[in-house]
């Protein structure tokens, strides 16, 4: 990215932060992904040449330091400098969910970044003492992405793209946008229920339950 040529705080910042991805990565960083792939399943629609070329970026930048883990490989963690941009990163999410007009855009509705954001928002204490697994179909979502499961275990979420072969305790269906409405608080589960715009299905104690399984987003920010 070729520099503003002003001495500008605003025009240096901007520099590293207004160029393309690079806020995202760092807010994937800020939510504890540390891993190339990760990273990647937080930013779906981002090359892997992408990725590597903006993570080296940052690493100039002095917000991203890299290190090889003897048991994960390679990892990407923030510096002092990154995390001291997450009250910030959280401003401009709010101030993005009460201003911008493209939050509920059907053209931003991504299940892939959705539900990677539902299974690492997990609420651990709340699980049942026993393996549960969630199944999630989602109307509006494109066809190879609108099916999904997660598998609480203890004090633990795996998310699978694929059928993992256990037996569903809960299935979820909805329509991207009521999910979406939901995980930016901007609706409640109970009326989404009551509408008919959710369905679920399964054991009642476990169904009275599962909206305390995870931790709202409420903003797209750390």
């Amino acid at each position: 990215m070729t520099g503003y040529g002003q001495f500008c705080p605003i025009a240096v910042a901007a520099e590293v932060l207004a160029e393309r991805w690079n806020v995202l990565v760092i807010r994937e960083l800020l939510y504890g992904s540390q891993r190339f792939n990760d990273l990647r399943r937080g930013l779906p629609l981002m090359s892997p040449s992408m990725l590597s070329k903006r993570l080296k970026t940052l690493e100039r930048a002095g917000l991203v330091t890299r290190r090889t883990d003897p048991d994960s490989g390679v990892e990407y963690v923030p510096t002092d400098a990154a995390e001291e941009l997450r009250p910030i990163l959280g401003s401009i999410a709010d101030w993005g969910l009460r201003w911008s007009r493209g939050v509920l855009d059907p053209q931003n509705f991504d299940a892939s970044l959705l539900m990677w954001d539902i299974h690492r928002k997990v609420v651990p204490e709340t699980f049942p003492p026993h393996r549960v697994v969630a199944e999630f179909r989602l109307r509006g979502a494109s066809r190879g992405k609108n099916r999904y499961w997660l598998v609480l275990d203890d004090g633990a979420a795996d998310l699978c793209l694929v059928d993992p072969g256990f037996d569903v305790d809960v299935l979820v269906e909805a329509h991207m946008r009521t999910l979406v409405a939901y995980w930016l608080e901007k609706i409640e589960f109970d009326d989404a229920i009551r509408s008919g715009d959710v369905q679920l299905t399964g054991p009642r104690h476990l169904l009275r339950s599962f909206p305390t399984w995870f931790r709202r987003c409420g903003v797209a920010a750390p």
